[in-house]
């Protein structure tokens, strides 16, 4: 008894897998099967004043048999045009008509121009053009809890009609949505400025950060069928709370930065003198004169105001 009630249990587990699976699968974008509109457009055009014409001639006719004829024949052809020219649809370049049957997806047509499918079925208009989404200013904190004001600018179209119709509730929405989350994710991954030689930073490496952002959204927004043309941040600075701090860091990381280039350039000058005056045999100096020709040299070479000159009238030792 036992293995025999069993059995109903495993069939139901096993239904219950596949149509789980069978949902699991995203819908696809196929082409529709449509055909060009004229000839539809056409018989529409020439069904109505046909169906018209035989309702009149049948209401003339004496013979009681041709008048339900011909009465019965205008009356169906008259909804029949109707019905023939529904199935007509204009699609102008840069956009597409999803088409379903009875909830069913029946295909997409991308074919510009007039085209004609089944009447019954139900067509949605998507543009497949390229467009932008610019993020609000967004204020979040970077990798070394600095907080920090970004924007970014996306370039991105429909790709996959299907997906976007069937798989998200609004993909519009969907593209904005994931789009801050991508730049609210990528600012607190790097730093605005890096501490470290050859770290990366959102100012300092915006090519290589914009080009991830670029492949995180793509990963987001795959599920939506969108393809991710560009993406750019627009706005990257410090937050007012902490610009003028961070702005005082800047200035002196440069100073230091330059005094160093003028050490390095002093002391290559310095080295530069020495050399020639022992070459030429101008003067023959001993280590006291020279460490005191080196510190004036570096005096004159490094300092931020012009030396003044100082005449010794007697020698180094008095």
């Amino acid at each position: 008894m036992s293995s025999t009630s069993a059995s109903p249990d495993t069939g139901n587990t096993t239904d219950t897998t596949r149509s789980t699976t069978a949902s699991a699968i995203p819908t696809r974008e196929f082409a529709a099967r449509s055909v060009g509109g004229g000839a539809a457009l056409l018989f529409g055009l020439l069904g109505l004043p046909a169906g018209a014409g035989l309702i009149a001639v049948g209401a003339i006719v004496a013979a009681t048999a041709a008048k339900a004829v011909l009465i019965t024949l205008g009356v169906l052809l008259i909804p029949a045009s109707i019905i023939l020219m529904c199935g007509l649809n204009t699609v102008a370049p840069g956009d597409a008509r999803v088409v379903q049957l009875f909830g069913r997806y029946r295909g997409t047509i991308r074919a510009d121009g007039l085209r004609w499918v089944n009447p019954l079925t139900s067509r949605r208009k998507i543009s497949t053009r390229v467009r932008n989404h610019e993020t609000a200013v967004l204020k979040v904190n970077d990798a070394y809890g600095n907080p920090i004001e970004l924007a970014a600018v996306v370039v991105w179209r429909v790709e996959d009609t299907a997906r976007a119709v069937f798989e998200v509730e609004d993909f519009t929405e969907f593209v904005e949505t994931q789009t801050e989350a991508a730049v609210r994710h990528i600012a607190i991954e790097y730093p605005y400025d890096s501490h470290d030689e050859g770290g990366l930073s959102l100012r300092g490496n915006a090519e290589e950060i914009t080009e991830e952002l670029a492949v995180e959204l793509a990963t987001r927004v795959e599920a939506a069928g969108v393809h991710i043309i560009e993406s750019r941040f627009t706005h990257l600075a410090y937050a007012p709370e902490i610009a003028s701090a961070m702005l005082q860091r800047q200035q002196a990381g440069a100073v230091v930065a330059a005094r160093k280039q003028i050490v390095e350039g002093a002391v290559g000058m310095v080295e530069l003198a020495l050399t020639r005056l022992a070459e030429e045999d101008i003067v023959d100096l001993d280590p006291e004169r020279k460490a005191s020709m080196v510190s004036n040299l570096m005096v004159v070479l490094c300092g931020d105001r012009a030396a003044q000159p100082v005449i010794n009238t007697g020698t180094l030792y008095q």
